[in-house]
């Protein structure tokens, strides 16, 4: 049976490449986003799904977008939190605002929606919920304080998500990525790139695809046992 998917930053990078999968598996898929790209509306009309134009860190928006789901397809499945954004400084070089952003839409954001979603999800007494951490939530990266905290209070509400929803049947796990190739990413330097190559076991930054495989595993039935997890998926970076 196709499963109804609601991923959050889908238009691009790890988000978009998610989508893919899922879509490809025949599934139904919704998109939560800023804007709308290209490759992202092709997809969303394949997979019979729609595409929101909304902030993540706006509670009743995404209030209602779960609640409109429920309504369109009858049921909801299966969430990914992927939404995610950096402001990178040294602590002492970070704005009030760019500490509030990173954690507004980083962590917030993965809240608002698993929220959204819970009621739902133990009233199915089935689903399936992904939060997209990273291994800077793991160690310390200079530079990367406000995104870092983020990153590992998702880690925290995993855990305490899968605690609270398990006896409902339904499996909460983090996927933590490298770096990897996104529009994220791009805008970094040369040498910080060439830096997390150097770091990786095996001598390349991760492709999207690659962690959006991950994603869906977890959200298969061969991972039907595993909740509360953080799996790492680096190429070796923290090896």
């Amino acid at each position: 049976m196709a499963r109804v998917v609601l991923i959050t930053g889908g238009m691009s990078g790890i988000g978009l490449a998610t989508a893919e999968v899922f879509q490809r598996a025949g599934n139904r898929v919704f998109v939560v986003d800023q804007q709308e790209t290209p490759e992202g509306k092709r997809l969303v009309r394949m997979g019979m799904g729609c595409f929101f134009a909304a902030d993540v860190r706006d509670s009743e928006a995404a209030r209602g977008i779960v609640d409109e789901i429920m309504t369109t397809a009858g049921r909801l499945d299966v969430l990914i939190n992927n939404a995610g954004i950096s402001r990178d400084h040294v602590l002492w070089k970070i704005s009030d605002a760019d500490w509030e952003d990173v954690l507004d839409t980083n962590l917030k954001g993965a809240f608002n929606y698993l929220r959204a979603t819970a009621v739902h999800l133990r009233r199915q007494k089935s689903g399936k919920v992904v939060n997209v951490s990273s291994i800077n939530a793991l160690r310390g990266k200079a530079g990367l304080a406000n995104y870092a905290a983020a990153k590992a209070g998702l880690v925290a509400l995993t855990r305490v998500a899968a605690r609270e929803l398990g006896p409902a049947n339904v499996n909460v796990n983090a996927v933590a990525p490298g770096m990897v190739k996104t529009p994220l990413t791009e805008r970094l330097s040369a040498d910080v790139l060439e830096q997390a190559v150097c770091e990786s076991a095996l001598g390349r930054l991760g492709e999207p695809g690659e962690v959006a495989d991950v994603i869906f595993f977890l959200c298969s039935e061969q991972a039907r046992h595993m909740t509360g997890q953080v799996i790492v998926v680096d190429g070796g970076q923290t090896a």
